[in-house]
Protein backbone atom coordinates (compact mmCIF):
# COMPACT_ATOMS: atom_id res chain seq x y z
CA UNK A 1 0.00 0.00 0.00
CA UNK A 2 2.83 2.41 0.84
CA UNK A 3 4.54 1.78 -2.48
CA UNK A 4 1.21 2.37 -4.19
CA UNK A 5 0.75 5.74 -2.50
CA UNK A 6 4.33 6.78 -3.25
CA UNK A 7 3.40 6.59 -6.89
CA UNK A 8 0.32 8.77 -6.56
CA UNK A 9 1.33 10.90 -9.54
CA UNK A 10 1.33 7.81 -11.68
CA UNK A 11 -2.01 6.78 -10.23
CA UNK A 12 -3.36 10.26 -10.98
CA UNK A 13 -2.29 9.91 -14.61
CA UNK A 14 -3.87 6.46 -14.75
CA UNK A 15 -7.10 7.88 -13.36
CA UNK A 16 -7.10 10.55 -16.06
CA UNK A 17 -6.64 7.94 -18.76
CA UNK A 18 -9.49 5.86 -17.39
CA UNK A 19 -11.81 8.83 -17.22
CA UNK A 20 -10.90 9.93 -20.74
CA UNK A 21 -11.55 6.43 -21.99
CA UNK A 22 -14.94 6.48 -20.29
CA UNK A 23 -15.69 9.73 -22.09
CA UNK A 24 -15.12 8.19 -25.53
CA UNK A 25 -18.18 8.32 -27.77
CA UNK A 26 -20.28 5.16 -27.74
CA UNK A 27 -21.37 3.43 -30.92
CA UNK A 28 -24.95 4.12 -31.93
CA UNK A 29 -27.42 1.31 -31.29
CA UNK A 30 -28.61 -0.64 -34.31
CA UNK A 31 -31.40 -2.75 -32.81
CA UNK A 32 -34.13 -0.14 -33.30
CA UNK A 33 -33.01 0.26 -36.95
CA UNK A 34 -33.51 -3.41 -37.80
CA UNK A 35 -36.34 -3.90 -40.34
CA UNK A 36 -37.71 -6.87 -38.41
CA UNK A 37 -37.89 -4.80 -35.22
CA UNK A 38 -39.69 -1.92 -36.93
CA UNK A 39 -42.14 -4.35 -38.52
CA UNK A 40 -42.78 -6.07 -35.20
CA UNK A 41 -43.55 -2.76 -33.46
CA UNK A 42 -45.87 -1.58 -36.21
CA UNK A 43 -47.83 -4.84 -36.24
CA UNK A 44 -48.08 -4.85 -32.45
CA UNK A 45 -49.36 -1.27 -32.30
CA UNK A 46 -51.82 -1.89 -35.13
CA UNK A 47 -53.27 -4.94 -33.41
CA UNK A 48 -53.22 -3.75 -29.80
CA UNK A 49 -53.09 0.05 -29.59
CA UNK A 50 -55.40 2.86 -30.62
CA UNK A 51 -59.15 3.05 -31.27
CA UNK A 52 -58.91 0.96 -34.44
CA UNK A 53 -57.01 -1.91 -32.83
CA UNK A 54 -58.43 -5.39 -33.03
CA UNK A 55 -58.09 -5.78 -29.26
CA UNK A 56 -56.99 -3.41 -26.51
CA UNK A 57 -54.04 -4.66 -24.49
CA UNK A 58 -54.69 -4.68 -20.74
CA UNK A 59 -51.65 -3.23 -18.98
CA UNK A 60 -51.26 -4.28 -15.31
CA UNK A 61 -51.73 -1.52 -12.74
CA UNK A 62 -48.15 -1.54 -11.46
CA UNK A 63 -46.85 -0.93 -15.00
CA UNK A 64 -49.44 1.76 -15.68
CA UNK A 65 -48.28 3.52 -12.51
CA UNK A 66 -44.79 3.58 -14.04
CA UNK A 67 -46.27 5.13 -17.20
CA UNK A 68 -46.01 2.10 -19.43
CA UNK A 69 -48.26 2.73 -22.42
CA UNK A 70 -49.40 0.38 -25.16
CA UNK A 71 -46.76 1.59 -27.69
CA UNK A 72 -44.07 1.29 -24.99
CA UNK A 73 -45.25 -2.25 -24.24
CA UNK A 74 -44.98 -3.09 -27.95
CA UNK A 75 -41.46 -1.65 -28.10
CA UNK A 76 -40.34 -3.69 -25.07
CA UNK A 77 -42.00 -6.89 -26.27
CA UNK A 78 -40.49 -6.62 -29.73
CA UNK A 79 -37.03 -6.05 -28.25
CA UNK A 80 -37.34 -9.34 -26.41
CA UNK A 81 -38.75 -11.15 -29.46
CA UNK A 82 -36.06 -9.93 -31.85
CA UNK A 83 -33.27 -10.62 -29.31
CA UNK A 84 -34.50 -14.17 -28.71
CA UNK A 85 -34.82 -14.79 -32.46
CA UNK A 86 -31.29 -13.56 -33.14
CA UNK A 87 -29.84 -15.75 -30.41
CA UNK A 88 -31.71 -18.84 -31.62
CA UNK A 89 -30.20 -18.69 -35.09
CA UNK A 90 -27.34 -20.93 -36.17
CA UNK A 91 -24.87 -19.45 -35.63
CA UNK A 92 -26.33 -17.12 -32.97
CA UNK A 93 -26.25 -13.44 -33.83
CA UNK A 94 -24.95 -10.94 -31.29
CA UNK A 95 -27.24 -9.12 -28.90
CA UNK A 96 -27.70 -5.52 -30.04
CA UNK A 97 -28.84 -2.36 -28.30
CA UNK A 98 -32.20 -0.66 -28.84
CA UNK A 99 -32.52 3.10 -28.39
CA UNK A 100 -29.02 3.19 -26.87
CA UNK A 101 -29.72 0.48 -24.26
CA UNK A 102 -29.35 -3.26 -23.97
CA UNK A 103 -32.61 -5.26 -24.09
CA UNK A 104 -32.99 -5.77 -20.33
CA UNK A 105 -35.68 -7.96 -18.87
CA UNK A 106 -37.82 -5.72 -16.73
CA UNK A 107 -39.04 -6.63 -13.27
CA UNK A 108 -42.17 -5.12 -11.72
CA UNK A 109 -42.09 -2.55 -14.50
CA UNK A 110 -38.48 -1.50 -13.83
CA UNK A 111 -36.42 -1.28 -17.03
CA UNK A 112 -33.04 -2.03 -15.41
CA UNK A 113 -33.89 -3.75 -12.11
CA UNK A 114 -30.33 -4.50 -10.95
CA UNK A 115 -29.18 -0.93 -11.60
CA UNK A 116 -32.19 0.20 -9.55
CA UNK A 117 -31.29 -2.22 -6.75
CA UNK A 118 -27.63 -1.21 -6.65
CA UNK A 119 -28.51 2.49 -6.82
CA UNK A 120 -30.68 1.99 -3.75
CA UNK A 121 -27.74 0.15 -2.17
CA UNK A 122 -25.62 3.27 -2.63
CA UNK A 123 -28.43 5.38 -1.19
CA UNK A 124 -28.47 3.08 1.86
CA UNK A 125 -24.68 3.46 2.23
CA UNK A 126 -25.01 7.25 2.43
CA UNK A 127 -28.00 6.98 4.75
CA UNK A 128 -26.02 4.70 7.05
CA UNK A 129 -23.03 7.01 6.89
CA UNK A 130 -25.16 9.98 7.91
CA UNK A 131 -27.20 8.40 10.71
CA UNK A 132 -24.71 5.88 12.11
CA UNK A 133 -21.34 7.51 11.46
CA UNK A 134 -21.36 11.28 10.94
CA UNK A 135 -24.18 12.49 13.17
CA UNK A 136 -23.62 10.31 16.25
CA UNK A 137 -19.81 10.20 16.16
CA UNK A 138 -18.61 13.62 14.95
CA UNK A 139 -19.17 16.46 17.48
CA UNK A 140 -21.67 19.10 16.38
CA UNK A 141 -19.10 21.81 17.08
CA UNK A 142 -16.60 20.35 14.60
CA UNK A 143 -16.47 22.69 11.62
CA UNK A 144 -16.26 19.97 8.95
CA UNK A 145 -19.38 18.19 10.22
CA UNK A 146 -21.89 20.23 8.12
CA UNK A 147 -19.91 19.41 4.97
CA UNK A 148 -20.08 15.68 5.67
CA UNK A 149 -23.79 15.91 6.50
CA UNK A 150 -24.43 17.64 3.18
CA UNK A 151 -22.27 15.04 1.40
CA UNK A 152 -24.48 12.24 2.73
CA UNK A 153 -27.73 14.04 1.93
CA UNK A 154 -26.58 14.88 -1.59
CA UNK A 155 -25.47 11.28 -2.05
CA UNK A 156 -28.92 10.02 -1.07
CA UNK A 157 -30.63 12.40 -3.50
CA UNK A 158 -28.19 11.53 -6.29
CA UNK A 159 -28.71 7.79 -5.96
CA UNK A 160 -32.47 8.18 -5.63
CA UNK A 161 -32.47 10.03 -8.96
CA UNK A 162 -30.33 7.24 -10.41
CA UNK A 163 -32.82 4.63 -9.22
CA UNK A 164 -35.71 6.59 -10.73
CA UNK A 165 -33.91 6.91 -14.07
CA UNK A 166 -33.13 3.20 -14.26
CA UNK A 167 -36.72 2.42 -13.33
CA UNK A 168 -38.10 4.40 -16.26
CA UNK A 169 -36.00 6.14 -18.87
CA UNK A 170 -37.65 9.42 -19.84
CA UNK A 171 -35.91 12.68 -20.88
CA UNK A 172 -36.76 14.27 -17.52
CA UNK A 173 -35.53 11.31 -15.44
CA UNK A 174 -32.35 11.16 -17.53
CA UNK A 175 -31.67 14.86 -17.04
CA UNK A 176 -32.31 14.71 -13.29
CA UNK A 177 -29.97 11.71 -13.03
CA UNK A 178 -27.22 13.56 -14.90
CA UNK A 179 -27.69 16.75 -12.89
CA UNK A 180 -27.61 14.80 -9.64
CA UNK A 181 -24.45 12.96 -10.65
CA UNK A 182 -22.84 16.22 -11.77
CA UNK A 183 -23.67 17.91 -8.47
CA UNK A 184 -22.24 14.95 -6.55
CA UNK A 185 -18.96 14.96 -8.49
CA UNK A 186 -18.56 18.73 -8.22
CA UNK A 187 -19.33 18.69 -4.51
CA UNK A 188 -16.74 15.95 -4.08
CA UNK A 189 -14.13 18.31 -5.51
CA UNK A 190 -15.51 21.19 -3.44
CA UNK A 191 -15.40 19.57 -0.01
CA UNK A 192 -12.07 17.84 -0.74
CA UNK A 193 -10.49 21.27 -1.13
CA UNK A 194 -12.29 22.50 1.99
CA UNK A 195 -10.95 19.60 4.06
CA UNK A 196 -7.43 19.49 2.68
CA UNK A 197 -6.72 23.22 2.92
CA UNK A 198 -8.74 23.86 6.05
CA UNK A 199 -11.20 26.30 4.51
CA UNK A 200 -13.70 25.37 7.23
CA UNK A 201 -11.66 27.17 9.91
CA UNK A 202 -12.94 30.53 11.19
CA UNK A 203 -9.88 32.34 9.82
CA UNK A 204 -10.61 31.16 6.27
CA UNK A 205 -14.21 32.31 5.96
CA UNK A 206 -13.52 34.66 3.05
CA UNK A 207 -11.69 31.95 1.13
CA UNK A 208 -14.48 29.49 1.84
CA UNK A 209 -17.08 31.97 0.64
CA UNK A 210 -15.15 32.62 -2.57
CA UNK A 211 -14.64 28.88 -3.20
CA UNK A 212 -18.34 28.22 -2.53
CA UNK A 213 -19.47 30.92 -4.93
CA UNK A 214 -17.02 29.71 -7.58
CA UNK A 215 -18.24 26.10 -7.42
CA UNK A 216 -21.88 27.21 -7.21
CA UNK A 217 -21.51 29.34 -10.34
CA UNK A 218 -19.76 26.48 -12.13
CA UNK A 219 -22.72 24.20 -11.44
CA UNK A 220 -25.29 26.86 -12.36
CA UNK A 221 -23.55 27.50 -15.68
CA UNK A 222 -23.26 23.76 -16.28
CA UNK A 223 -26.99 23.19 -15.80
CA UNK A 224 -27.92 26.32 -17.76
CA UNK A 225 -25.80 25.26 -20.73
CA UNK A 226 -27.32 21.77 -20.84
CA UNK A 227 -30.90 22.93 -20.30
CA UNK A 228 -31.01 26.23 -22.21
CA UNK A 229 -28.39 25.86 -24.89
CA UNK A 230 -27.62 22.24 -25.81
CA UNK A 231 -27.98 18.80 -24.23
CA UNK A 232 -24.42 17.66 -24.92
CA UNK A 233 -23.44 14.20 -23.62
CA UNK A 234 -19.76 14.65 -24.47
CA UNK A 235 -19.51 17.98 -22.67
CA UNK A 236 -21.36 16.64 -19.62
CA UNK A 237 -19.02 13.66 -19.40
CA UNK A 238 -15.87 15.75 -19.80
CA UNK A 239 -17.06 18.21 -17.13
CA UNK A 240 -17.50 15.32 -14.70
CA UNK A 241 -14.14 13.91 -15.80
CA UNK A 242 -12.30 17.10 -14.87
CA UNK A 243 -13.93 17.35 -11.43
CA UNK A 244 -13.43 13.63 -10.78
CA UNK A 245 -9.75 13.65 -11.73
CA UNK A 246 -9.06 16.72 -9.57
CA UNK A 247 -10.92 15.19 -6.61
CA UNK A 248 -9.15 11.85 -6.93
CA UNK A 249 -5.76 13.50 -7.21
CA UNK A 250 -6.39 15.62 -4.12
CA UNK A 251 -7.49 12.67 -1.97
CA UNK A 252 -4.56 10.51 -3.14
CA UNK A 253 -2.10 13.25 -2.23
CA UNK A 254 -3.87 13.89 1.07
CA UNK A 255 -3.76 10.18 1.96
CA UNK A 256 -0.02 9.96 1.36
CA UNK A 257 0.68 13.12 3.36
CA UNK A 258 -1.44 11.98 6.31
CA UNK A 259 0.13 8.54 6.30
CA UNK A 260 3.58 10.11 6.59
CA UNK A 261 2.39 12.33 9.43
CA UNK A 262 0.55 9.74 11.46
CA UNK A 263 1.89 6.35 10.39
CA UNK A 264 -1.65 5.02 10.83
CA UNK A 265 -3.27 2.64 8.34
CA UNK A 266 -6.56 4.52 8.36
CA UNK A 267 -4.78 7.52 6.85
CA UNK A 268 -4.57 5.76 3.47
CA UNK A 269 -8.26 4.91 3.28
CA UNK A 270 -9.21 7.89 1.04
CA UNK A 271 -6.60 6.70 -1.47
CA UNK A 272 -8.06 3.21 -1.31
CA UNK A 273 -11.54 4.61 -1.87
CA UNK A 274 -10.33 6.61 -4.87
CA UNK A 275 -8.80 3.61 -6.59
CA UNK A 276 -11.73 1.37 -5.66
CA UNK A 277 -14.19 3.77 -7.29
CA UNK A 278 -11.87 4.13 -10.27
CA UNK A 279 -11.76 0.38 -10.78
CA UNK A 280 -15.54 0.18 -10.45
CA UNK A 281 -15.97 2.88 -13.08
CA UNK A 282 -13.49 1.12 -15.37
CA UNK A 283 -16.08 -1.65 -15.74
CA UNK A 284 -17.76 0.68 -18.24
CA UNK A 285 -14.79 0.02 -20.56
CA UNK A 286 -15.88 -3.62 -20.79
CA UNK A 287 -19.50 -3.06 -21.77
CA UNK A 288 -21.20 -6.34 -22.59
CA UNK A 289 -24.75 -7.60 -23.19
CA UNK A 290 -26.55 -8.18 -19.88
CA UNK A 291 -26.11 -11.62 -18.39
CA UNK A 292 -29.50 -13.29 -17.85
CA UNK A 293 -30.98 -10.14 -19.34
CA UNK A 294 -30.16 -8.18 -16.16
CA UNK A 295 -26.50 -7.89 -15.14
CA UNK A 296 -24.38 -5.55 -17.29
CA UNK A 297 -21.26 -3.45 -16.81
CA UNK A 298 -23.22 -0.38 -15.74
CA UNK A 299 -25.06 -2.21 -12.97
CA UNK A 300 -21.76 -3.73 -11.80
CA UNK A 301 -20.34 -0.20 -11.62
CA UNK A 302 -23.17 0.80 -9.31
CA UNK A 303 -22.60 -2.32 -7.23
CA UNK A 304 -18.90 -1.54 -6.95
CA UNK A 305 -19.43 1.94 -5.48
CA UNK A 306 -21.38 0.79 -2.41
CA UNK A 307 -18.45 -0.54 -0.34
CA UNK A 308 -16.14 2.47 -0.88
CA UNK A 309 -18.92 4.78 0.32
CA UNK A 310 -19.20 2.78 3.54
CA UNK A 311 -15.41 2.77 3.94
CA UNK A 312 -15.17 6.52 3.44
CA UNK A 313 -17.71 7.30 6.15
CA UNK A 314 -15.83 4.99 8.49
CA UNK A 315 -12.65 6.90 7.65
CA UNK A 316 -14.35 10.22 8.29
CA UNK A 317 -15.55 9.30 11.77
CA UNK A 318 -12.26 7.65 12.75
CA UNK A 319 -9.79 10.04 11.18
CA UNK A 320 -11.41 13.35 12.05
CA UNK A 321 -11.08 12.53 15.73
CA UNK A 322 -7.67 10.89 15.56
CA UNK A 323 -6.04 13.52 13.37
CA UNK A 324 -6.59 16.17 15.99
CA UNK A 325 -4.39 14.18 18.35
CA UNK A 326 -1.60 13.96 15.79
CA UNK A 327 -1.96 17.57 14.67
CA UNK A 328 -2.42 19.38 17.96
CA UNK A 329 -0.91 22.52 16.47
CA UNK A 330 -4.10 23.01 14.38
CA UNK A 331 -2.45 22.36 11.02
CA UNK A 332 -5.06 19.72 10.06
Amino acid sequence: MVSFLRGWRGQFALAALFFIALASPAAASIGDQLPEFKECVEICKHENCGPGAEQQTAIPLHRRLLLWTCPAECDYTCQQIITAARQSRDPPQPVVQFHGKWPFRRFLGMQEPLSVLFSLGNLAAHYYGLHHQVRPRIPAAYTMRPFYVFLARLGMVTWLLSAVFHTRDFPITEQLDYFGAGASVLYGMYYAAVRIWGLDRPGNRRRLRAWTWFCGMLYACHVAYLRLWRWDYTYNTLACVVCGVVQNGLWSWFSWRRYRQTGETWAVWPGVVVMWVLMAMSLELFDFPPLWGSLDAHSLWHLGTIAPAVLFYQYVTLAETALRRFCADGSS
